[in-house]
């Protein structure tokens, strides 16, 4: 490998925490990428993009930027102008446009049945103000989030599953970042949370490289190889 290889940025979404990239950074490190999954906050949109903004302006050399679910609308905002981002990579994810919010987008096509099994729970964020810190019914984890992920797996995915707040899905984005950086979308086919549908429709409108796959929301735990060739092949076009 080349030593310009792109570090590889992964940034989860909601309802997942980073371990949920595990089976990918094997696979990118076993092709010698430098590979950093990153926390990513849960908190507000704005909030959460300036922190990986920062996470990403520390890397040393080209970068390619990838998001899972509501981490898609982080990393479009947080690549915005960002000279070291050499492409975006969006996982079963949000691709918004500016004003557009994770809820609006969810609900543009039919198919989503997240809405039903949410539970939310009172909390108070670091201004002082107050928001509902959303998680998914442990029961119903497996077929609504990772549908074709072992049972034994997917339980300890819903008991360390990271709540992410209603302020951050309803909140509107910035100016998005695909729209000058080159972009790769993975359409999860059987997808519960982000219709397939819509995420087409995204994947068309930012004239992103997409592919799809045969898999629940949680692509990146049940069909890493998928992804890991993805961000592969999005690495290698910014050589």
């Amino acid at each position: 490998m080349s030593a310009q290889q792109p570090t590889v940025v992964l940034v989860h979404g909601a309802f997942a925490d980073s371990s949920s990239w595990n089976g990918v950074v094997e696979r990118l490190q076993a092709h010698g990428y430098p590979v950093i999954a990153a926390g990513n906050p849960l908190r507000t949109l704005s909030g959460d993009a300036a922190y990986i903004r920062q996470v990403v302006a520390a890397v040393d050399g080209p970068v390619v930027l990838v998001g899972h679910s509501y981490g898609g609308s982080v990393i479009s905002g947080a690549a915005k102008d960002l000279g070291n981002v050499r492409a975006l990579v969006f996982v079963a994810a949000f691709l918004p446009d500016e004003g557009e919010s994770a809820i609006t987008l969810s609900g543009k096509f039919p198919g989503s049945t997240l809405g039903e099994v949410l539970r939310p729970v009172p909390v108070t964020l670091p201004d002082g103000s107050g928001a509902n810190d959303l998680y998914i019914e442990k029961a119903a984890f497996h077929g609504q989030f990772a549908a074709d992920v072992a049972e034994e797996t997917t339980s300890v995915m819903a008991a360390t599953q990271r709540p992410v707040t209603d302020v951050a899905l309803g909140e509107g984005a910035s100016a998005p970042a695909w729209r000058d950086i080159p972009s790769w979308v993975l359409v999860a086919m059987e997808d519960r949370n982000i219709p397939p549908q819509a995420q087409t429709f995204m994947a068309e409108r930012a004239g992103a490289t997409a592919v799809s796959v045969t898999a629940s929301h949680a692509v990146a735990v049940s069909r890493p190889g998928d992804v890991a060739r993805l961000i592969n092949e999005a690495a290698q076009a910014t050589l």
